[in-house]
């Protein structure tokens, strides 16, 4: 009976060791440095328009006919948001997943999860890839299709406009196997476009 406790015992010490440990990287990915990097692998209903800084003259007249909606029943965007994170920190700071939202210009745009570990050394520095897909279709319904064809139009740099983009991750510790999101998000904040 004696070992039996003593083994309960040690689990129990193992585990929360390990969730403050968890907590740790969790707080040190909070007082990261974060700086957006690019757009890249951008797709418009099927069209691959690359990186956001290489999109072409001759693809604008495709994304404008597109985003004015039309009769098409599901508009898939897709694309990946890269964040440069530096961690000044002395210790790591890490996450085993995070769920994250995005908003252009005050239009809730995506929300989503990236369950894959994200760790970054004292004084290192490390792109996080957020990959994003959502259906502008549906935005247009909620919003209407004015609305988003502007703000997609400032946001890929059709339009001069300048751009808002907000982004809120919740990191993730593990508490045995299940996550268990932060209560308070890390936010980001970048402009871009506009003259």
């Amino acid at each position: 009976m004696k070992k039996i406790i003593v083994f309960i015992f040690a689990a129990l010490v193992f585990n929360s060791c390990d969730v403050l440990n968890q907590i740790g990287g969790a707080y040190n990915l909070s007082q990261c440095e974060y700086s957006y990097r690019s757009l890249s692998d951008i797709q418009l209903a099927g069209i691959n328009l690359g990186n956001a800084s290489s999109i072409s003259l001759s693809s604008l007249a495709s994304i404008s006919t597109i985003l004015a909606g039309g009769n098409l029943q599901a508009i898939p965007f897709n694309m990946t948001l890269n964040i440069d994170v530096k961690n000044p920190n002395q210790k790591a700071a890490f996450l085993n997943a995070l769920d994250y939202s995005i908003a252009i210009n005050e239009l809730d745009f995506a929300q989503g999860k990236i369950d894959i570990p994200f760790d970054l050394a004292p004084n290192e520095t490390k792109t996080l890839p957020i990959s994003v897909g959502v259906d502008l279709k549906t935005l247009m319904n909620r919003y209407s299709q004015e609305r988003v064809a502007k703000e997609m139009g400032a946001f890929l740099g059709i339009i001069s406009d300048e751009t808002k983009v907000t982004v809120k991750l919740w990191p993730k510790v593990l508490v045995g196997e299940t996550p268990i999101k932060v209560p308070a998000p890390i936010p980001l904040e970048f402009t871009f476009g506009g003259k």
